[in-house]
């Protein structure tokens, strides 16, 4: 029996690119700063407690582009700032409105205190760089920031036009060295989307590994001689993680996951809905549109529609407890797999990030108190991060793994529907007139015509995201995600059409630039 083994946690943080200049407020914006007061500021909170405690943890945390270039956007940098300003002002105000109520006032309260130390942490400590504060973490060696698809694209659906799948790769590897001064070693595929023709796109973008669902290793030819619990090699080179799927489901499942304990914060309960419109009209939109505030007074309860009023400290308690069975959980599973196999099992758990904190507020706290126990209540295993655990390898065994998502059955169900197939026909043409542009205009030196096929990729990429297809079959914000997909086409056609008569609009050109602002630096040559 090998001596312990392994557990690597792996947060996927990601947010699709929305900044829209051209409107003082724009609710959408709002995904973006929820995301940043609810998950970013509170995980750079416990892990750089953790690191300043020298507790040794390791986490494995993806940062894709679109979120990278938002946090460092000044113009949403400012947005957020202004966000946070409201929020403070509505939880003091809150705090008046329920003086002497019982339990109401004291989570006012709390979460005034909140939030007025998440505006002194954006503020005062990360001068609003959070990019750079989970950076420092890698440089430390507590955190592996890996990379994503430059827009989180769907990758199996766009391999009939390799130049664009490429594009999406070696785009996110350049901004990667740009945001982190080094090359990315792994690779969070956008919705763990994979055929076996990104095995050579990544090995030629010199990508280490990447994750598949547990299926996509374990329909793999040939079967992997340690399921789901060892990397294998692809027959290209980088190797292959598989997620674990009984870790992910005691913390995500709807029925048994911990997120439905009855102490938790209630998610839906929230007073942007609940109270009158007057009252919060200085934080509502000027067209006193409905919103969350994030101010949200009840717990899960049960499953009826009556809630009980929220109290923290039996959230907390709750909090853990859970840490502790999760812990105990893992170390009882890697325990039993160590009797059964020849090398030291790793088990590869990965979350949305934005779990943590936003779905399920009390998240980070949870993940603070697991990765203590982790570290010193238990021996069964050790926290690891894929790459540390590639390097302590010598040989693994060679496995070509099977097409597979982890959306909805398995494949691509979700992003390849009747309510949004309309889309790849118009993606697969703008991506052959892209390479076709980038080909025809190879040897150029025009700096109008650089521009113009360096805004044409922008809009192509930013057309490709998964997430329009994935809200138009939710049906979440399904208006916005075809209105995006179809302005950054049309945008796309235009400047084609314009580029292909030698008589580009300059004015039309600066204002798409100044709209769709990401991948300042973009090489479109990564078309030819």
């Amino acid at each position: 029996m090998v001596d312990h083994g392994y557990l690597a946690l792996l947060l996927h943080a990601h947010l699709p690119y929305v900044r829209h200049p051209e409107h003082d407020e724009f609710l959408e914006e709002d995904w973006l700063y929820e995301a940043i007061t609810e998950t970013y500021l509170p995980l750079l909170d416990i892990f750089w407690k953790l690191a300043d405690e020298a507790v040794p943890f390791r986490v494995t945390l993806s940062l894709t582009p679109t979120l990278c270039h938002m946090l460092r956007d000044p113009l949403l940098q400012d947005r957020y700032a202004r966000y946070l300003h409201r929020s403070i002002a509505l939880a003091a105000r809150e705090c008046e409105r329920t003086r002497g109520q019982d339990p109401l006032e004291d989570t006012t309260r709390f979460y005034l205190r909140r939030l007025e130390h998440l505006r002194s942490a954006y503020e005062l400590r990360w001068k609003r760089d959070l990019v750079s504060a989970f950076a420092q973490l890698q440089d430390a060696g507590f955190l592996e920031i890996i990379t994503c698809a430059a827009t989180h694209g769907f990758l199996p659906l766009l391999e009939h036009q390799p130049e664009a799948v490429r594009a999406q790769i070696r785009i996110a590897c350049d901004h990667y060295q740009e945001m982190f001064g080094r090359a990315p070693r792994g690779i969070w595929l956008p919705e763990c989307a994979y055929v076996s023709s990104l095995d050579d796109v990544l090995r030629d973008a010199n990508l280490r590994w990447f994750v598949v669902d547990s299926h996509g290793l374990m329909f793999g030819s040939p079967r992997p001689r340690y399921a789901i619990y060892a990397p294998c090699f692809t027959p290209a080179g980088p190797a292959a993680f598989a997620r674990d799927r009984d870790s992910s489901r005691q913390v995500w499942s709807a029925e048994e996951g911990y997120p439905g304990d009855p102490a938790y914060r209630d998610f839906y309960r929230d007073i942007g809905l609940e109270l009158s419109a007057e009252y919060l009209r200085d934080f509502l939109p000027t067209d006193g549109s409905r919103r969350f505030t994030g101010l949200k007074y009840h717990r899960v309860t049960g499953r009826g529609q009556e809630k009980d009023w929220y109290r923290r400290g039996w959230a907390m308690g709750a909090a853990d407890h859970h840490a502790g069975h999760f812990m105990a959980s893992r170390a009882a599973q890697i325990a039993n797999l160590r009797t059964h196999m020849n090398v030291p099992p790793i088990v590869l758990s990965p979350f949305d990030a934005e779990l943590f904190g936003h779905w399920w507020f009390e998240g980070p706290e949870f993940l603070d108190w697991f990765l203590r126990k982790s570290v010193y209540d238990q021996k069964e295993y050790r926290l690891t991060t894929p790459s540390e655990y590639l390097a302590g390898q010598n040989t693994l065994q060679l496995v070509a793994p099977s097409s597979s998502s982890w959306g909805h059955k398995g494949y691509w169900e979700v992003w390849l529907d009747d309510c949004n197939s309309w889309i790849y026909p118009h993606l697969h043409a703008a991506a052959r007139r892209m390479t076709q542009s980038a080909r025809a205009h190879a040897g150029t030196s025009s700096p109008l015509t650089e521009r113009t096929l360096r805004q044409m990729a922008r809009e192509l990429l930013l057309a490709q995201a998964s997430d329009w297809a994935f809200l138009m079959k939710t049906g979440t914000a399904r208006s916005y995600a075809t209105k995006r997909t179809n302005d950054h086409l049309l945008r796309f056609n235009r400047l084609f059409d314009q580029l292909h008569a030698q008589n580009v609009e300059e004015p039309f050109l600066t204002n798409c630039e100044w709209r769709d602002n990401l991948f300042p630096n973009l090489d479109w040559k990564h078309y030819l």
